[in-house]
């Protein structure tokens, strides 16, 4: 009788999780539950939010952007595109050291709230003190500090979370839809960059990755959850709904009495 319990208790708990293939995969995902589309808005969102904050506009054309500072000797734009390499090695150590001890959404907050002080800080520099020797100095500590900020938290932490959030059912696809979303807004802001540097200046596309980087401010605070420490079932419930809470509860409770009933059969059948 045991044996005919847990065999049943394996079909009931198979037919309550997922489907199996990958069409009955897609099928979740383009027609998604609340809480299907909840991962998939914080998922694809988080991805998003990595790119179009600029930092690849930073890292690809730190020279175009020092030079507009001021900066034209060419032996110092050298070390100062070296320094921005530097400080993105060293800050993925930091992020890889700590990522486990202090959570996620710490290191999500320090970055975004870090980045957009930066990228702030890079449209006024850009606007008032360019051509200057402070302004020259200023520029690369910001621009510097962008990409330490970046390296840090949403940069590494991006993949992470977002490997996280999906059940195992969904996690290849919906990935693959946010590694669509980060590469496409990746080369929209990429190509986009010095055309529109060039319409409205430097620093007035820097306010826009700032008003942007102030949105992702408030996007990890309100959809991104702490994934630290948390299984798989516990990360789901988080983006569920209170119906759906009680509706897996009562199918817990449901399957665990069942098995109970199997169990109180057996022990009466044993004393026969």
């Amino acid at each position: 009788m045991d044996s005919e319990a847990e065999e049943r208790l394996s079909e009931i708990l198979a037919s309550a999780g997922a489907r199996t293939g990958d069409t009955a995969v897609w099928r979740e995902l383009l027609s998604p539950t609340p809480s299907v589309r909840r991962m998939l808005f914080t998922g694809i969102g988080i991805q998003c939010f990595q790119q179009i904050t600029g930092i690849d506009a930073t890292m690809y054309y730190s020279p175009e952007i020092l030079q507009t500072a001021g900066l034209q000797d060419k032996s110092r734009l050298l070390a100062a595109t070296v320094a921005v390499g530097i400080s993105k090695t060293a800050f993925i150590m930091v992020a890889i050291l700590v990522i486990d001890k202090v959570g996620r959404k710490p290191l999500l907050y320090v970055s975004t709230i870090g980045r957009t002080c930066c990228l702030c800080g890079l449209s006024i520099v850009l606007s008032f003190f360019s051509g200057t020797y402070m302004g020259v100095e200023l520029v690369i500590l910001l621009v510097c500090g962008n990409v330490a900020f970046f390296w840090v938290g949403i940069g590494p932490i991006c993949g992470v979370l977002t490997s996280e959030i999906f059940p195992l059912r969904l996690r290849a696809q919906a990935f693959s839809l946010g590694a669509v979303g980060n590469r496409v807004c990746s080369g929209i802001v990429a190509m986009s960059f010095l055309c529109v540097s060039h319409a409205i200046s430097m620093s007035g596309t820097f306010f826009i990755f700032t008003m942007v980087s102030g949105l992702s401010v408030i996007f990890v605070y309100k959809f991104v959850p702490e994934t630290k420490g948390k299984s798989l079932e516990q990360i789901e419930s988080l983006f569920g709904n209170e119906h759906d809470s009680l509706e897996n509860e009562v199918e817990l409770s449901d399957t665990q009495r069942w098995c109970q009933i199997k169990k109180n059969r057996h022990l009466l059948y044993e004393s026969l």
